[in-house]
């Protein structure tokens, strides 16, 4: 099998592309041939050891793949070789193939690709858990998506409007605008020319937003806690600008607004159950057509290294992918 592997820790360019013997079968565990990874912020961090998660090395980065059973260990009953499948695995991504826990994986839909497989899982299921289970929505309020055209941003817009909240999105260029109105979000604010806060009290009228949905931190969330609205919750969904900001209590006080903190990896593992339940939501959805991941930038395997810093240098949008095989 053929890998990008981290061997020691450091950035992008640390990623070596290796040839390797593939992995042993455990019980509860398949083979999976990979067709297409998707690239995350996290595998940026996971490489440096800034993660939450250290995995030994040497290890491939990628938290999510989609691909081709081609082998199945024992005890595995739900799936067979040829299915098709999604696989959230952590890291590992970042190879031809994969040996993944039978409860990593989800089957994909008919009438989905393997680079949709492989960009919907992060994004998708950070953004639904963060809405649905952390943000206490009501149909009609008013959602602002911070780094709204970024990969989770993105999936925040869409899905918020496909469940019935009216959309800001504030982003740094008027052509990001344009893609988020694609998926659904009918406000905008770029704060490359306007000051967030004072826009978004414009766009509501004075009241602020209801909920705000917060990946970039640094300045991004030191505007949101002064846009928020009464009642108003602050979702805490990671910290892209680099910059761990501080909150001021006072201004959560002012607001009797809430702080809440999306940790999605941590929640999916201590509630399978759950997860699995949004994730069946969600493909139906795109099985229907509702959802459709925003792939703006290919990479090849080798050039892994390029498909990260795409990612840190925000020249993407949406998702960007690591076409495999």
């Amino acid at each position: 099998m053929r890998a990008m592997l981290s061997e020691t820790p450091g950035g992008p360019e640390s990623l070596k592309l290796v040839e390797m013997p593939s992995k042993p079968l455990g019980k509860g565990q398949v083979r999976v041939a990979t067709k297409a990874a998707g690239v995350n912020f996290p595998d940026t961090l996971i490489i440096q050891d800034k993660y939450q998660f250290k995995p030994p090395r040497p290890f491939a980065p990628g938290h999510e793949i989609a691909g081709d059973i081609t082998e199945v260990g024992e005890g595995v009953t739900a799936y067979k070789v040829g299915d098709r499948v999604i696989g959230m695995i952590g890291h590992g991504g970042y190879a031809s193939e994969a040996v993944v826990d039978e409860i990593q994986l989800l089957p994909m839909p008919k009438n989905m690709s393997y680079e949709d497989g492989a960009a919907f899982t992060m994004t998708y299921g950070t953004s639904y858990y963060a809405l649905k289970q952390r943000s206490s929505y009501k149909p009609g309020e008013t959602l602002l998506v911070t780094g709204a055209s970024g990969g989770v941003g993105l999936t925040a817009v869409e899905l918020g409007a496909l469940m019935g909240l009216k959309v800001i999105a504030a982003v740094g260029s008027d052509e990001k605008m344009e893609i988020c109105k694609k998926y659904g979000a009918t406000m905008f604010v770029n704060y490359a020319k306007e000051k967030m806060r004072d826009k978004v009290k414009e766009l509501t009228g004075g009241a602020g937003a209801d909920i705000i949905y917060d990946a970039v931190g640094g300045d991004a969330f030191d505007e949101s806690v002064r846009c928020i609205a009464w009642y108003g919750r602050l979702l805490v969904v990671g910290f892209a600008a680099g910059r761990i900001p501080s909150l001021p209590a006072n201004l959560a006080l002012l607001k009797s607004c809430d702080v809440r903190g999306v940790f999605y990896g941590a929640w999916r593992g201590r509630e399978p159950a759950e997860a699995r339940k949004n994730f069946d939501e969600m493909l139906a959805w795109y099985g229907e057509g509702k959802l459709k991941p925003h792939i703006s930038m290919r990479f090849p395997l080798e050039k892994a290294a390029d498909a990260m810093n795409a990612l840190l240098s925000r020249k993407a949008t949406g998702k960007v992918i690591i076409d495999v095989a």
